[in-house]
């Protein structure tokens, strides 16, 4: 049985790989009789399936599936077939006419089955052999002559040809020998004569048809009873019955009848079943001695045997008892008592994420023991997978990928396979195939942002960590494995100014910055993983240099002369608010840092003048007195307000003058009071609002200008762009020039002074102007009434 089972294993693992990746080459049939020598030749492969020698080395040409293959092996060098095991065709297929091994070879490189049938051709190895070797007979002396007396048949492992082919009965004066189809009697040719002679013995011999032939005996004794005259009758001599399999111990099947003409205790019948041969059923069934009933005693599998068939004998108690027999065929019907069996070859141990779609990457066979609708399987993948089955051949499939893999996204893959059957109810199995998807290098390393920002004070110490610029790669291993570079994108000398750590992306400094020379510092930092082919990836990195409080602010000409004596002469009738001079000042640093602030210094609290702190304008406070001197040495300091603050000095010696001709009053006085107009101030008024007319003009055409060469029709990208606020500050943008535009608006002779501004600052408000597209971020600076703006 359990050769049996190994031998249905090996034809459905066989038919598993009839048709692999859809690449299936016709059968190729040999025969080698069994019992051949390790060695023996069994045909010419390569030849046959028109491979070249060449091929079978460089292609790893090999036998692959079944536990049939251990019987035979391929010499690649030659691409012969070789027997390689002792092949006994008996413990193969038992007593089945033809024993046929399935065996699969490949190649690989690409993957190619072919499928080769081997006929194990039947030797004459086993002699006939009977269940026993003496077989006991009680024949009544009063048998007629042509009376029948079967007896055990024998029984031989080889098939066709060296199969039991004949018998022969020892010389004897009453009994022949007559074999009919499937039975061997013997028959009475003269009257017994029990007194004459009590016990017969015979030689019954099985002669095979083999060459050269094997025979095997069985003694037979005859004990010679006195009359018993009728043997008893079976109402049929054939019975028929159905039972299904696994039918429970102890159910009735049918009830055999005989009857027996002779009387009293001849007449008595006892049934018993008749053990033919070590392959009747005697195990599964009993009989009512009495009552003829046929029970039930044993498991009924329709797998093992579709088919059973019982004698039954019915005996009398006469003296001799004379017996009869009848048959009794039972149908086992198919039961849905057997789940599907899953058996899975995996062809890789992992699957590469960039495999192609289309590729084989396990092979699935599916079997029923059961059959009819009951070993009908349908097998299926239950949850989502880039994976499909795909029917090769009957029950075969293959697992075959369906769409492409990521292994980023799923790095393992747990497949499903049920398959049922469709009895009723329905039986099912399954079972999990894992799949791990192997790297690829199909991921560049990845920056946080496409642009990094750095603000680097100026004047900070060499060699110091400014920023740590990493990438991160999806991959893993050697394909994740980043290393880290700089080249230049504007100027070319960022490897003078910078350093990169290959291996961390820490970014370090090798000179101290200057804000006044340079504010602002773009390159690239390039991430390159270890993967092949190497994949990389950029990032622009702006540095920017903040400024610190570094410069003392310096006076404008005609006062920035040093060692010079600086002087102003003013009338003695100067009204209050009268212009005394003006002085100016610059800061090579921006923002606070060079926002200014005028202040007299010395005399301390002078009543007479006063300066403008945003403006640097000295005018007088009040007329001037007798009491007055005539000389005023004033010394007017200049701050800025970075921190700490920063101030330069200078002096300023003003001179009350009589003659007022030596004068410009017009040029030199600006009335406060309003109510005093002059014709000069009348032309200045119209001019300035001349000048602020055609100003408002043209920023409405370049206003108009910009929205239709948002448009398409022209490009703005290098327009200035001028742009007025509600308190009548306004701000210029070009290209990619940012400015600060700070001034007062206590005075309209307010300087406006523009410090370049490289980046706005977090409380920065960003607004409209005018609801058209430019935009300006503000930022009022606290306690100084300067409004500063950044265009975009």
């Amino acid at each position: 049985m359990d050769a049996a089972v190994r031998i249905h294993a090996a034809w459905m693992k066989a038919l598993l790989q009839l048709c692999l990746w859809g690449l299936c080459y016709a059968q190729i049939s040999y025969s080698v009789s069994e019992e051949a020598k390790q060695g023996t030749v069994v045909g010419n492969l390569a030849k046959d399936l028109n491979l070249s020698v060449q091929d079978l080395e460089s292609r790893m040409f090999e036998l692959v599936t079944g536990s049939n293959a251990r019987y035979f092996e391929v010499n690649r060098k030659s691409g012969i077939l070789l027997v390689n095991d002792r092949i006994d065709r008996e413990e193969l297929c038992e007593s089945k006419q033809k024993c046929v091994l399935n065996i699969e070879a490949m190649s690989h490189n690409p993957h190619k089955l072919y499928r080769v049938e081997i006929n194990v051709i039947d030797i004459n190895d086993n002699s006939p052999a009977f269940p026993r070797q003496i077989s006991a007979l009680e024949i009544s002396e009063n048998v007629l002559p042509g009376d029948r007396f079967p007896v055990n048949k024998a029984r031989d492992s080889d098939t066709g040809i060296n199969s039991v082919k004949t018998y022969k009965i020892q010389t004897n004066e009453y009994f022949v020998l007559d074999i009919e189809n499937d039975s061997v009697e013997l028959v009475l040719q003269k009257p017994l004569d029990r007194e004459r002679e009590s016990v017969i013995k015979l030689v019954l011999t099985a002669v095979d048809g083999g060459t050269p032939s094997r025979s095997g005996t069985m003694q037979i004794i005859i004990n010679v009873l006195d009359a018993n005259d009728n043997s008893p009758q079976f109402t049929t001599p054939l019975y028929k019955v159905k039972v299904h399999e696994n039918a429970p111990i102890g159910t009735k099947l049918l009830t055999i009848s005989a009857s027996d003409a002779d009387e009293g205790i001849n007449s008595n019948l006892e049934y018993s079943i008749i053990t033919v041969d070590e392959n009747s059923p005697g195990d599964l069934f009993s009989i009512n001695p009495i009552s003829g009933d046929i029970i039930v005693k044993g498991n009924i599998d329709h797998e093992e045997r579709s088919l059973i068939e019982l004698r039954i004998q019915a005996k009398d108690k006469g003296h001799p008892p004379r017996m009869s027999r009848c048959k009794v065929l039972i149908e086992v019907v198919d039961v849905n008592d057997n789940a599907p069996v899953i058996s899975v070859t995996l062809l890789m141990s992992s699957v590469r994420e960039d495999i192609k779609p289309g590729t084989d990457v396990a092979l699935i066979t599916v079997s029923d023991k059961d059959s009819q609708v009951n070993g009908k399987v349908d097998c299926k993948i239950i949850d989502p997978s880039p994976f499909k089955l795909q029917l090769s051949y009957k029950n075969s499939y293959a697992l075959v990928v369906n769409e492409a893999l990521d292994r980023e996204r799923d790095s393992r893959y747990d497949v499903t396979i049920v398959a049922n059957d469709e009895g009723t109810p329905s039986l099912s199995s399954s079972t999990v195939i894992t799949l791990y998807v192997s790297d690829v290098n199909d991921n560049a390393p990845l920056f946080p942002a496409h642009i990094i920002h750095i603000n680097v004070k100026e004047n900070s110490p060499v060699g110091g960590l400014l920023a740590s610029v990493t990438a991160r790669d999806l991959d893993i291993g050697e394909n994740a494995l980043v290393s880290y570079s700089l080249f230049d994108v504007e100027s070319g000398k960022v490897s003078n100014l910078m350093n990169i750590n290959s291996h961390t992306g820490e970014l370090y400094s090798l000179k101290t910055f200057d804000y006044e020379e340079m504010n602002r510092l773009q390159f690239k930092v390039q991430a390159t993983d270890s993967g092949v082919p190497q994949l990389s990836s950029n990032v622009t990195v702006n540095v920017f240099i903040l400024d610190e409080n570094d410069n003392s602010p310096v006076f404008l000409p005609p006062y920035s002369d040093p060692g010079s004596i600086n002087s102003e002469n003013i009338p003695y009738s100067a009204e209050a608010g009268y212009f005394v001079a003006k002085v100016r000042a610059v800061d090579a640093d921006s923002g606070y840092n060079a926002l200014l602030s005028y202040h007299i210094t010395e005399p301390k609290g002078t009543n007479l003048f006063k300066i403008g702190t945003s403006t640097g304008e000295i005018r007088t406070k009040r007329r001037m007195s007798d009491n007055d001197l005539k000389t005023h040495p004033l010394i007017i300091t200049v701050s800025d307000h970075g921190e700490p603050s920063l101030s330069t000095s200078m002096s300023i010696e003003v001179v009350v003058v009589e003659n007022m001709d030596i004068l410009q009053p017009s040029l030199r006085h600006v009335p406060v009071k309003e109510e005093n107009f002059s014709n000069l101030n009348l032309y200045l008024l119209i001019a300035i609002v001349s000048v602020s007319v055609i100003f408002l003009l043209s920023l409405i055409a370049l206003i108009a200008a910009k929205c239709y060469g948002t448009d398409g029709a022209f490009s703005s990208s290098s327009a200035p762009v001028v742009t007025t606020h509600p308190d009548g500050s306004w701000s210029y943008s070009k290209s990619t020039q940012k400015y600060d535009v700070c001034f007062s608006s206590d005075t309209l002779k307010s300087d406006v002074v523009v410090f370049p501004s490289p980046f706005p600052p977090a409380d920065a408000e960003l607004i409209s102007i005018n609801g058209g597209d430019t935009f300006s971020l503000t930022q009022t600076l606290p306690n100084t009434g300067v409004v500063r703006l950044y265009l975009l």
